[in-house]
């Protein structure tokens, strides 16, 4: 038999094999000319060796000859001779000049077909389907049971899980220790693609990697809105390098949380919050009004050092399980003196005077008791660290602990888009949801047409209380200035506030003794109870504050915000990809109910295949080598290269815990060292209580 065909041609008939003759080639020998020019190719069928059998063992080290017995493995070799031999003309053809046809051994059935190796591989359209499903942090197992679901069947997917479970291996092999450079050299080039972007680093002892900070375009328009309060708290393992996540958080117009930015840091020291809070500063341009951190002492003096102008909160944790009377004087006590008063009589009452954690919290009272800055320009936004556990947890559902830095921005770009989608779903139903209104009071649809849907509500609970649960005690005027007494029959704290008002040539001046709009920026239901007394008609625009309005952020802005995963990809080719995916279920979708018509496309589609053939038999694929690099990109090792950080133990890692192993054998000596000490065959059950209180503190202690 003699035939010919490119060196493609040959190559593309060796991955089909499987398939027409139902069994498994490879190449088995490669002859080469001086110029390195392959001239003769063999390729036999996959069961061409013969079984070796080999002695079984357990795997274990023999003792012996120090060497390592193998197991025995099964073999599929059983000396089959089927093959091809081609030789390489000077037309740069191959020819086949010889071929053995005849196996000695049964094929694989049809069913069992996609089991071949050759049968099986991660193509570009599986790659992307587990890179889009990572980015949400699906991981390979997940996706290949959803790939199966969607092509009908183990059998129909082309890969396996092993293939899958490889390809992210070989993926992560590929990165490596290039994974800091990478994302470096990505950070920078976003950088120059997007001019709105910012991104900074810092690098160590042998350019290890200390930490990076990031914010893009859109995140600064929202700080220029929503930037007066700012939270931020560290999380932990939310990669492998244990790298310590910081987010910054604020409050959007709909009381939902907006990320300003993030920073991966490798330590939690002074100096560290220092550099991250400089490069914050830089980026934004201005400091917030108020930072609210933890109880970090850390954050506290970096704050103090780089925020001189801001006003530092800290924040008890929401789930300390305080008494009704420590609630009560912690949060509802408005005025200073009150709270004094008020701590030491629960101090007095409980003997609590010498307990050093709460005289501590004693003395940082001006830092979190509301009291202290009630008043302060939306001071009362964030009470608990719930703003920014809640962010964390909203991170942590995207990341891992495992990912790499390069897997870590892109997990973070989609939980970005996450975020920004439902702010611009919230505005959409504020646009195109007309809120239903309670009363007939006029200012109440003024308030539905300025304020977001969300904050609307608060607003329509502060009239509604206004109306039903609030009465004036006295009223006096003196000059222009009038003075109202309202009680208020729900209020915890105290049932009397003073509201002065008086009308000004450039509109109302009116403030409230409870100061719930300096602290939350909308007015309180005893302003609303005054302005109804006084039949205003006019909401007071003085008093709507910026950031909680309903367009205070434009939805037509186009932010230049080219995805982390997109720099070195091939873009046009993932677009048209899409594009192809998208017309596909469109058309499917139309002749879903016209079998024939969908035949017809189904044939279609198919008439294509060997055309596509030709095409990369012309243009043969690229290799999974090659599709790492346009994926990750190419990079060779140097000495100015930025390396990966060494693993440091975080403040949030938790107690160490000794192996079961090294507990175990503590308890066993601790045994051994109270039976010698007390000498006793009959253990009384007082020595047995005594000897559990020593197996114990030499457990802990040893």
């Amino acid at each position: 038999m003699s035939s010919s065909g490119s060196v493609d041609h040959i190559s593309k008939w060796e991955e089909r094999i499987c398939t027409c003759c139902k069994l498994s080639a490879r190449k088995n020998t490669s002859l080469k000319n001086g110029g390195g020019l392959v001239k003769i190719k063999y390729i036999v069928c996959s069961k061409e060796e013969f079984h070796l059998s080999k002695e079984i063992d357990s795997g274990s080290v023999d003792e012996n000859s120090k060497k390592i017995v193998r197991r025995n493995r099964g073999s599929k070799g059983v000396g089959c001779n089927a093959h091809v031999k081609l030789i390489l003309e000077n037309n740069n053809m191959f020819k086949i000049y010889y071929f053995e046809e005849e196996h000695n051994h049964i094929f694989v059935e049809d069913e069992d077909i996609h089991f071949l190796p050759a049968a099986r591989s991660i193509d570009y359209v599986k790659e992307s389907f587990i890179s889009g499903l990572s980015a949400i942090n699906i991981g390979l197992v997940k996706a290949f049971n959803i790939m199966k679901t969607m092509y009908g069947g183990f059998g129909e997917v082309g890969a396996s899980k092993v293939d899958c479970k490889n390809y992210r291996r070989d993926l992560n092999l590929y990165i490596g220790e290039y994974d800091a450079e990478m994302v470096v050299r990505r950070l920078i080039r976003k950088k120059e693609c997007c001019p709105g972007f910012t991104c900074d680093y810092v690098i160590g002892e042998h350019r290890r990697l200390k930490g990076f900070f990031w914010a893009d375009e859109q995140s600064k328009t929202d700080y220029t809105v929503f930037g007066d309060i700012v939270g931020f708290d560290a999380t932990y393992k939310s990669n492998k390098y244990d790298l310590v996540f910081v987010p910054f958080t604020g409050i959007d117009n709909h009381f939902r949380n907006v990320t300003f930015g993030g920073a991966l840091l490798g330590s939690e020291t002074a100096d560290s919050y220092r550099w991250l809070l400089r490069c914050f500063v830089n980026a934004f341009g201005n400091e917030p009004k108020v930072v609210v951190t933890d109880q970090d002492a850390a954050m506290k003096r970096a704050i103090k050092d780089v925020l001189s102008r801001s006003r530092h909160r800290l924040v008890m944790s929401a789930n300390i399980d305080f008494n009704t009377r420590m609630t009560h004087v912690v949060w509802n006590t408005i005025i200073p003196e009150d709270f004094e008063t008020e701590w030491h009589s629960i101090m007095s009452t409980f003997g609590l005077e010498n307990h050093e954690w709460l005289k501590d919290m004693y003395d940082l009272r001006f830092d979190w008791i509301p009291a202290y800055y009630h008043g302060e320009n939306l001071a009362g936004l964030i009470r608990t660290t719930s703003r920014c556990e809640s962010e964390n947890y909203f991170f942590a559902q995207i990341c891992n602990p495992r990912c790499t830095l390069v897997e870590f921005f892109t997990h973070f770009e989609t939980a970005m888009d996450i975020q920004r989608h439902e702010h611009r779903r919230n505005d959409h139903d504020t646009r195109y949801i007309q809120s239903k209104t309670w009363s007939d009071f006029v200012l109440e649809k003024q308030a539905s047409e300025i304020y977001t849907k969300t904050i609307f509500k608060d607003i329509q609970i502060e009239i509604d209380a206004a109306i039903t649960k609030c009465m004036s005690k006295s009223h006096d005027t003196v000059g222009d200035v009038q003075y109202y007494e309202i009680k208020d029959f729900k209020q915890p704290c105290t049932s009397l506030f003073k509201v002065q008002y008086s009308k000004q040539e450039d509109g109302l001046s009116i403030s409230c003794t409870c100061k719930r709009f300096e602290e939350f920026g909308i007015l309180c239901r005893h302003i609303f109870y005054v302005l109804r007394y006084d039949d205003i008609t006019k909401f007071p625009r003085r008093y709507v504050h910026r950031r909680w309005m309903r367009d205070v952020v434009s939805n037509g802005l186009n932010h230049c915000n080219i995805r982390f995963d997109e720099i070195r990809r091939n873009s046009e080719i993932d677009k048209l990809f899409r594009e192809i995916v998208v017309a596909n279920e469109y058309v499917v979708n139309r002749l879903v109910g016209d079998l024939d018509e969908l035949c017809r496309y189904r044939d279609h589609i198919k008439s294509y295949i060997d055309k596509a053939d030709e095409v990369m038999v012309a243009a043969p694929p690229p290799s999974r080598k090659e599709r790492f690099a346009d994926i990750r990109g190419n990079l060779e090792k140097s000495d100015s290269m930025i390396r990966v950080p060494v693993k440091t133990r975080t403040k949030g890692c938790g107690v160490q815990k000794r192996s079961s192993l090294i507990v175990s054998s503590l308890f066993v000596i601790a045994f051994c060292d109270i039976l010698h000490k007390y000498q006793l065959f009959l253990i009384t059950d007082q020595i047995k209580q005594e000897m559990q209180v020593d197996i114990i503190n030499i457990a802990l202690y040893r």
